[in-house]
């Protein structure tokens, strides 16, 4: 098998799963989602078939940007439980033999964080130069940078003539990466989490910790005189030497899973990320998120094209074969809900969402499913922005409206890409706040929660989230597994409209196995070049039809929104 070549590690075959803390499960009625109550549903997501779980950050954090601003990376947030509980939920993941993987933020830190109160406090000292702290240039900002949330880049210091970097919000100073000494603080923070038991990281926007510290202003790409930050990111070079010192430093150590939230990178660069001897285990496969992204942002984005999507994701998996592992990914904290982005409006129901979810778990790569994705959460519709909390949603709709739409367009932007959307409180059940907690949640519940929920679909044959459970059962069966782990991916299928198919191929054993959906609104006939050995899985339950019209005609009929597993013939 073409993969054989590739040093076999202990999470290629594993299943991933986002959770996104305060909105999981809250145990003690504040609203908040927390420690305590992702270890009550430890069961469930075992049940599920997940083997490590991704906690977004759970760090000391004012919440300005919803924990990515730590203010302690040694301590847990009050709001999410202690330390203690840290410990245990590890015990209790160790015993039902799962991982725990954590967020890594070190791009920025907290403005509330003891060393960026130490700089501001004496701008000229040591302290000082944990940070990007740069003099103005006649009298204004030392460059022309947007921030990622709007607004300039930098920040004047109080009772300085200095000003300081945050890439992000202003309440997320950018640590400085050239400085030796903040590099060795982190490691030994890094460090300090692995040894206690954590099994490695998922490492937010990490690309953005190499600086032009010359610091030049490019041609404005905006009525602002702003141009994004990310011009100097893309110019700069040098990045992989830090990523090669943090990896020798601390993940490799351990052999920890680490994988890498990473866009902007250069086109030759992938298998210095993730190949054999890469910086990260793995990256985020972002191929099709970016696909519908605006010129200028939310409100000038272009429509999801099928044709498009298919590409993309098939154009990702041909180049990595044999070589590294993405991540794949429908949908995460900073994406909208897949079942509403990625689905036409026809196929917005279960069978729509089984079939997405098919398409992607059985990719070559590791599946992350993110909290709720199981049951087909969908986005969630707001009527006015003060609805939303997400500090990037509020500066879109704002661009909007200064690009002339109506607070009306402007609203129907949010509700197709905030953040926020699959940010809202986790539907357990029909019961008060979807089982989500017995006080006011932070974030409130889409609506939506009395129909799709954890308890209707729990004991039901054909929810979601049984279907969800059998499609990973079966990616992990024993005779599969190695096929679907290590098998290469073949596109199958293209020249035919709206259908999404694949082959995942065992060169060694023989094994094929094909997978096929169809996206459109009509029925679609399929010749088969090879006899059925099995239907594996079938999203409307229709084994035995497939089985009678393949062994009359060679051909499998498949409706709109179906999809289907076959184990090929040798």
């Amino acid at each position: 098998m073409e993969d054989e070549n590739m040093k076999k590690k202990w999470w290629h075959d594993k299943v991933a799963y986002q959770i996104y803390p305060k909105s999981f499960q809250d145990s003690n009625g504040d609203g908040i989602g927390d420690l305590r109550g992702i270890i009550s549903r430890l069961d469930y997501l075992k049940e599920l078939g997940i083997d490590i779980v991704w906690l977004s950050p759970i760090y000391k954090s004012p919440f300005v940007d919803q924990g990515y601003d730590i203010s302690d990376y040694y301590n847990i947030a009050e709001e999410f439980g202690t330390m203690e509980e840290f410990d245990e939920l590890l015990a209790e993941a160790k015993k039902r033999d799962m991982y725990i993987v954590m967020d890594l933020v070190v791009n920025h830190c907290s403005d509330q964080h003891e060393w960026f109160r130490k700089a501001l406090a004496d701008p000229d000292g040591e302290y000082a130069d944990y940070f990007y702290f740069v003099k103005g240039k006649d009298g204004k900002a030392p460059s022309n940078y947007r921030s990622y949330f709007g607004g300039s880049t930098w920040e004047k210091v109080p009772n300085s003539d200095k000003y300081y970097l945050h890439m992000f919000a202003k309440e997320q100073p950018d640590l400085n990466w050239e400085n030796p000494v903040v590099r060795q603080k982190i490691y030994e923070m890094v460090n300090w989490w692995l040894d206690k038991g954590v099994a490695g990281f998922r490492i937010d926007a990490i690309i953005n910790i190499k600086k032009d510290i010359n610091f030049p202003s490019f041609e404005p790409d905006g009525p602002d005189g702003l141009v994004t930050c990310i011009r100097m990111v893309e110019e700069v070079n040098g990045v992989g030497d830090f990523l090669e010192e943090l990896k020798h430093e601390t993940f490799e150590k351990h052999d920890a899973f680490t994988v890498g939230e990473v866009f902007n990178m250069k086109e030759d660069e992938l298998l210095e990320f993730i190949g054999e001897d890469g910086h990260f285990s793995t990256m985020f496969d972002f191929s099709a998120h970016v696909l519908t992204f605006g010129e200028h942002g939310w409100y000038d984005q272009k429509p999801l094209r099928f044709e498009e999507w298919r590409k993309v994701i098939f154009d990702s998996q041909q180049e990595l074969q044999g070589k590294c592992f993405k991540a794949n990914i429908i949908e995460n904290h900073d994406e909208p809900r897949g079942a509403t982005h990625y689905l036409p409006e026809h196929a917005r129901n279960d069978a729509g969402k089984k079939m997405l979810g098919t398409v992607s778990v059985l990719l070559r790569g590791i599946p992350f499913i993110y909290q709720g994705q199981e049951i087909g959460m969908t986005n969630c519709k707001r009527n006015d922005i003060s609805e939303y909390d997400d500090i990037s949603t509020i500066d879109q709709y704002q661009e909007a409206l200064r690009a002339g739409l109506s607070e009306e367009e402007a609203l129907k932007c949010c509700y197709e890409n905030s953040r926020d959307n699959a940010r809202t409180p986790m539907q357990w059940s029909d019961g008060k706040n979807g089982g989500f907690t017995d006080g006011t949640p932070w974030l409130a519940m889409n609506p939506n929660y009395m129909e799709i929920n954890v308890a209707a679909q729990e004991h039901k044959a054909d929810s979601v989230l049984a279907y969800y459970r059998k499609l990973i059962a079966l990616r992990k069966a024993k005779e599969y597994k190695d096929t679907f782990t290590y098998g290469i991916f073949k596109p199958k299928y293209e020249n035919v409209d709206d259908i999404f198919a694949f082959e995942r191929v065992n060169e060694e054993s023989g094994q094929k196995l094909l997978i096929l959906a169809n996206f459109g609104t009509e029925e679609h006939t399929i010749t088969l070049e090879q006899r059925i050995a099995k239907v594996l899985l079938t999203n409307e339950g229709r084994q035995e039809a497939i089985n009678a019209e393949a062994a009359l005609n060679g051909t499998i009929t498949l409706d709109s929104c179906e999809t289907v597993v076959l184990e090929l013939e040798k």
